[in-house]
This record gives structure tokens, C-alpha cells and sequence, in this order.
């Protein structure tokens, strides 16, 4: 959930209509809503396991549980800001670099748990993953643009509010 508008990250089977064509990323009011569903997910050549926590400075990847497609951004403008696109690109056996984020928890904690402040910066692109009170006319149910930015800002928060959350696995 975005921290500061509380809409959740979302995605549902809609490309851009323009920059990448890709699967469209928003950021949407209703909190139970299947298509803001994300599985957090180890990069390739992690060692990582399910259950395992996951510390501040992680390269994870997240993939949308409906599409199952990752969230992901590169140097595409986004279409209301003009910031970094972030899209859903790739599937289950398709991946790349475009799709890692670095976790960077706020307020000093080492281990992310459910509703802490988080930021996501993007590895390729270095930036951010944020939203912003913009919204689409063309998208029904009040979306909102979700874009990269490189800088550090309040928008930039995040926090992992609805979901499953398996019991953390403490041997490494």
C-alpha cells in the first residue's frame, strides 16, 4: 500500500497505451481487490528460500499473482508524470534485471515485516517506486499513476498491509 494515498499497488491484463505497450501498473483505492495481489520473490541467483526474511538491501522481484507477470521499469516515460514507466513485464520462466528492486526498509529495522515503511528502488534505473494523487481518466475506480522517480521522497513509502505471510525461517 502506498503510504501516503493508501492505494494498492495494482495491475490487471491493460497495456500502456503508450512508452512500453507493457501491462499497466496503478496505484487503486479498493483494499480487496485480487489484482493488487503481489508474491515476493528472491532474484534468480539468490539462495533465497520461501519463508526466508528478507533484509533491508535484498534484490527481490515482485510478481503479480493474477498475470503473474513482474513488476518492472525502465527509461519509458511514464504516461501522466513523464517520470520512469513501471510496468508488469515477463512471466513465470521470463525475467531479467529490469524486474529487481532493492529493498530499503525505513527507520533503521534490518528485517521487513507487514505495515513497515519500505522503499523500493528500482536496480536498473535507480529509481524509486512511487505514486501520486494523478489519476487516470480512462481507468474507472479512481487509479492513480505509479512511476519511478530518483529521488528520495514521502511518496516513495511504501508498506505490505493485506496478504499471506509465512512464518519467517531463521536458519540461513
Amino acid at each position: 500500500m502506498h503510504e501516503k494515498t493508501k492505494h494498492r499497488l495494482h495491475s490487471h491484463d491493460v497495456p500502456y497505451g503508450s512508452g512500453s505497450g507493457q501491462q499497466s501498473v496503478t496505484g487503486f483505492p479498493e483494499v480487496d481487490d485480487s489484482n493488487s495481489y503481489w508474491i515476493v520473490r528472491p532474484s534468480p541467483d539468490s539462495s533465497a528460500k520461501q519463508g526466508d526474511a528478507i533484509e533491508t538491501g535484498s534484490i527481490i522481484r515482485l510478481q503479480h499473482m493474477r498475470t503473474r507477470k513482474w513488476l518492472h521499469s525502465h527509461l519509458h516515460a511514464s504516461p501522466l508524470s513523464g517520470n520512469l514507466e513501471v510496468s508488469c513485464f515477463g512471466g513465470d520462466g521470463q525475467s531479467d534485471t529490469g524486474d529487481y528492486w532493492r529493498l530499503e526498509i525505513e527507520g533503521g529495522g534490518k528485517l521487513w515485516k507487514q505495515d513497515q515503511k519500505v522503499r523500493l528502488r528500482h536496480v536498473d534505473t535507480g529509481g524509486y517506486l512511487h505514486s501520486h494523487n494523478k489519476k487516470y481518466n480512462r481507468l474507472g475506480g479512481g487509479q492513480q499513476e505509479v512511476c519511478g522517480v530518483r529521488e528520495k521522497r514521502a511518496e516513495n513509502i511504501w508498506l505490505a498491509t493485506e496478504g499471506v505471510y509465512l512464518p519467517v525461517n531463521k536458519s540461513k
